[in-house]
């Protein structure tokens, strides 16, 4: 095996994707691995940190082709391009991680008060009352 390279097991055990995970994204066209010469997937650094990167972005609701979009201005940015648009197309990605990670706080808090909720109304059903 080529140095620095691991297979699919090795990736989907360091990143906590399973098999089928990583293949669909391999299908999909968001990772590229190397193969050896019977077939076997190899996966770079580079390729474990995209996986890593699409990881984070699925809980978001990023789109298949949101995550393509945003690997593409990372590799663009990582190959030198200078386009002058990368860094704002890359800011709106920003936003929108922020705007979603908002959305989930807030999604948070109304089911920590519905739990509390629950958990006062057991405690009212579960209490002794009081006799006449």
């Amino acid at each position: 095996m080529a140095e620095g390279l691991v297979r699919i097991g090795e990736v989907a055990e360091r990143l906590g994707l399973s098999l089928r995970t990583i293949r669909h994204y391999e299908e999909v066209g968001l990772v590229v691995p190397g193969r050896t010469s019977g077939g076997f997937r190899l996966y770079g650094e580079t390729d474990i940190d995209r996986l890593a990167l699409i990881k984070r972005m699925k809980p978001l609701g990023f789109s298949l082709e949101e995550m393509r979009d945003l690997l593409d201005i990372t590799d663009r940015i990582a190959a030198g391009d200078d386009d002058p648009t990368l860094g704002g197309r890359l800011h709106l990605f920003e936003r929108a991680v922020a705007d979603r990670a908002e959305r989930l706080r807030e999604q948070l808090a109304m089911a920590r008060e519905f739990a509390e909720q629950l958990r006062r109304r057991r405690l009212e059903a579960t209490a002794p009352r009081a006799r006449p």
